[in-house]
C-alpha cells in the first residue's frame, strides 16, 4: 500500500517518456469545462442547459467525511477488507491491478459494488459504524441521478428516453473510494495514469485538494474541484451506442508531496450480460455506417481489467475491421 516515505520507491518511479511533466498543464477555464444544472430537467425547460444536480448537501459531506474515517482507522483494521483479486465485489486494493502491472500508482481504493444495494451492502466495511448507512444512501442519490443523466443523453441523441437505461440490461453500479497518500515525487508517478472509464458515465466526488486532469486538443487540463459539484466523465459505452457521437474522455489522477487527496467516482454501468452496440437508429449507410460490433459488457470489462489502463483506449479493441 501507498504510505509516508521520503523517496518514490523504484516500483512507483515511470519510464522518462511516460511521466506527468506537471510543468505543461494548463488549469482549465469554464468555457473548457461547462457547468450543467439540472434543477429544470423534468420541467418546461428540459431543452435548455440548466443547473443544480439535486444531491442534498448533507449527503455528499457525510460521504466525504465517513471516507476519511475510513483511511484514517488503523492499517490493521482497513486491511480486513483487502483483497487483489478484481472479482470480487467488495476490496481494499492498491494501484490498478496488483497482478498484471509492471508500474504501481500512488493510490489506495475501497472498491464496492452498489446495485442492487441489498445484494452488497452486508459486504461493506462495518468500521467505521455508520459506513453502510451512508455510504448507503449516497449510492441511491447517485443512482437517480445518473438514470436522469442517461436519459439526457439519450434524447440528445435523438433517441427515446429510455433508450440507453434500456440497453443496460439489469444495469450495474459501482463505487471506488480513491486514497492518494502526499507523495515525496510527485513528477516521477501518478496517482492513475491516463485512461477512459469502460461503463456508461461516471459521476466524480472530489474533495478540496486538485489532482484531477482531462485531455483537451492533446494537452493536459487541470479540473479543479468546485464546492458542491460533480464531474461527469462519458465512459466508452455512450461511445459505442452513440456510434462515436460522443466520446469517452481521457483522464488522469496526479498526486502532490504536501496534501493526502480524496475522489470518490459512481461507475454507471451495463449488467454483465447487456448486449452493447451502436444503436440502430443511429446508422445510416452510407454516411454513418456502424464502427463498433455488437458484444456483452462482461467480455469488454474483462479485457479492460486485464490490459490495465492506457492512453489507448479499451473501445478501439470492438471497432469493425473496415473501421
Amino acid at each position: 500500500m501507498a504510505s509516508s516515505v521520503s523517496r518514490v520507491p523504484s516500483n512507483f518511479v515511470r519510464p522518462i517518456g511516460d511521466r506527468p511533466n506537471l510543468q505543461d498543464v494548463q488549469s482549465c477555464d469554464a468555457s473548457s469545462i461547462p457547468l450543467i444544472d439540472l434543477r429544470d430537467l423534468d420541467g418546461p425547460s428540459r431543452p435548455d442547459t440548466v443547473r443544480n444536480h439535486g444531491v442534498e448537501e448533507e449527503v455528499v459531506e457525510k460521504m466525504v467525511d465517513v471516507s476519511r474515517e475510513f483511511f484514517r482507522l488503523p492499517e490493521s483494521e482497513r486491511m480486513k477488507n483487502y483483497s487483489d483479486d478484481p472479482s470480487k465485489t467488495t476490496r481494499l486494493s492498491t494501484s490498478f491491478n496488483v497482478k498484471t502491472e509492471k508500474v504501481s500508482n500512488w493510490r489506495d481504493f475501497l472498491r464496492l459494488h452498489c446495485h442492487p444495494l441489498e445484494d452488497f451492502v452486508h459486504e461493506w466495511p462495518s468500521n467505521p459504524p455508520s459506513f453502510r448507512e451512508e455510504v448507503g444512501e449516497y449510492c441511491r442519490k447517485m443512482r437517480g441521478l445518473s438514470m436522469r443523466l442517461v436519459e439526457a443523453i439519450s434524447e440528445s441523441l435523438g433517441l427515446e428516453r429510455d433508450y440507453i437505461n434500456k440497453a443496460l440490461g439489469q444495469h450495474g453500479q459501482h463505487m471506488a473510494i480513491n486514497y492518494y497518500p502526499p507523495c515525496p515525487e510527485p513528477e516521477l508517478t501518478y496517482g492513475l495514469p491516463g485512461h477512459a472509464d469502460p461503463n456508461v458515465i461516471t459521476i466524480l466526488l472530489q474533495d478540496r485538494v486538485p489532482g484531477l486532469q482531462v485531455l483537451k486538443d492533446a494537452k493536459w487540463l487541470a479540473v479543479n474541484p468546485i464546492p458542491n459539484t460533480f464531474t461527469v466523465n462519458i465512459g466508452d459505452q455512450i461511445q459505442v451506442i452513440s456510434n462515436n457521437r460522443y466520446k469517452s474522455v481521457l483522464h488522469r489522477a496526479v498526486v502532490n508531496c504536501e496534501k493526502e487527496r480524496m475522489s470518490i467516482p459512481t461507475f454507471y454501468c451495463p449488467s454483465p450480460d447487456a448486449l452493447i452496440g451502436p444503436a440502430p437508429q443511429l446508422i445510416v449507410h452510407p454516411h454513418h455506417p456502424p464502427l463498433y460490433r455488437n458484444f456483452p459488457y462482461s467480455e469488454y470489462y474483462e479485457k479492460f481489467w486485464n490490459r490495465g489502463l492506457s492512453k489507448e483506449t479499451c473501445v478501439d479493441m470492438f471497432k469493425l475491421s473496415s473501421q
